[in-house]
């Protein structure tokens, strides 16, 4: 489908979104990617979402990418008697492998590898990093902390240990058995959850063996620290603003997250911007105008996707955040200042043939004010090359496979048009 934008919209799917007749309007507000949270739901939800895309893509003639997020190695603490207790600054508190309810002093993390990595003076951040606490004495099998920052710790809040590097790969028991089922339904690409390394990446790609594409989402500053070997390793990054502003410093968030989409766009790979973009329309029919800077600084920094997480899984106005996304899109790319900046970050082509020729067709377009570029491809890559060149005119994909024209669906500026007499010429 030809859309007035070239920066696509991922859109995730949940209660609020899971009926046939709301997936198809979805896609018709403008969603070009739908992401599968595995993190909720199960099978058979899962199941027939995909089902329900799949319908729209017939009925449209559409080719639209559906994404399997993983969960990953995401650390939580048990229950709380009573459902919570209040933690004050300055007390000390305890994280032990006991399961029984915690309380005022001790809370179970029912996780020994965290215990493994831990080291006094380390910090453990709670629920997003509304609580923070200091580790002061730590064992085999639990962890004496101080309350640096107190609040209220409730059940099954999210652990997060900022500089730490885990002693586990990206995939969990729970990832492999969802991995199998999302490549058996016939998924387009897998989100890796809290990559660490590249050795993750690697490990992923012998699992999947080529059924699906790869999208390493950084949200760890252990991945940043070695972000080229995983771009190189990847076929497409996201850029996890949640739990990597928990990780990080929230003030190196966004230098980090024009970092990130540079180093992608230099390695043709596509990136995606994620999380909380337009968070108050979970609840409100328009956003925020500080939301709405948030989506144009993503589209104006060159990234391929932006994504909607809860705005359209849960909230009360799914189609009007993918309506307010796509509008905001298109007018960042109507401002001359955009072409200006996609000029200026523009990367030199790499000695390859695939380079020279979309450099080529890039400046041939502009000098003759074409409409469109035009490209063949079976395996996806000279489309991403031209897309990395960031023309100013739309790109028309031809390719003889459906999974190349789904999973394109996320790249910057391409359109594709899936036919099984398509040739190159």
């Amino acid at each position: 489908m030809l859309r007035n934008r070239s920066t696509k919209i991922v859109v995730t799917l949940g209660p609020a979104s899971s009926d046939p007749d709301m997936i198809s309007n979805l896609h018709q507000a403008g969603a070009d990617l739908f992401r599968l949270n595995f993190s909720h739901g199960d099978h058979k939800d899962h199941k027939d979402r995909l089902t329900a895309i799949r319908a729209v893509e017939a009925d449209t003639g559409a080719s639209i990418g559906v994404l399997a997020d993983l969960q990953g190695p995401k650390f939580r603490i048990g229950v709380i008697e009573g459902g919570a207790t209040e933690l004050q600054a300055g007390q000390a508190y305890r994280f032990d492998l006991e399961d029984r309810p915690g309380d005022r002093r001790r809370a179970q993390l029912a996780h020994p590898e965290v215990f493994a990595a831990l080291e006094d003076g380390m910090d453990l951040l709670i629920d997003d990093g509304r609580l923070r606490l200091t580790v002061s004495k730590c064992g085999a099998d639990y962890a004496d902390c101080k309350v640096v920052i107190g609040g209220r710790l409730s059940d099954r809040k999210g652990v997060n240990l900022p500089h730490v590097l885990l002693p586990m790969g990206a995939m969990t028991a729970k990832d492999q058995v969802d991995l199998r089922f999302a490549l058996d339904a016939g998924i387009d690409w897998v989100a890796l959850s809290f990559v660490q390394r590249p050795d993750d990446i690697a490990e992923a790609r012998r699992l999947i063996a080529g059924r699906a594409a790869i999208m390493a989402k950084i949200e760890k500053p252990a991945a940043v620290n070695q972000i080229d070997e995983i771009i190189e390793l990847a076929d497409a990054i996201m850029v996890a603003r949640g739990d990597l502003g928990v990780e990080l410093p929230v003030e190196q968030v966004p230098a980090l997250q024009k970092d990130l989409i540079r180093r992608a766009r230099r390695a043709g790979k596509p990136v995606v911007v994620a999380t909380q973009m337009l968070e108050s329309m979970v609840a409100a029919p328009v956003p925020t105008r500080a939301e709405v800077s948030d989506v144009a600084t993503a589209v104006y920094d060159g990234t391929d996707a932006v994504m909607l997480s809860g705005e359209t899984a849960a909230g009360t106005y799914p189609r009007q955040a993918v309506e307010v996304m796509s509008r905001v899109a298109a007018k960042v790319e109507g401002d001359h200042g955009y072409r200006s900046i996609m000029d200026g970050q523009h990367a030199d082509p790499e000695a390859t043939s695939a380079d020279a020729i979309t450099a080529a067709a890039r400046q041939v377009a502009v000098t003759i004010s074409a409409s469109a570029i035009v490209t063949y491809t079976t395996s996806g890559s000279t489309a991403l090359r031209a897309a990395r060149e960031r023309p100013p005119v739309p790109i028309l994909v031809l390719t003889p496979r459906q999974i190349t024209a789904r999973r394109l669906s996320v790249a910057w500026g391409l359109s594709c048009v899936h036919s099984v007499d398509a040739s190159s010429f």
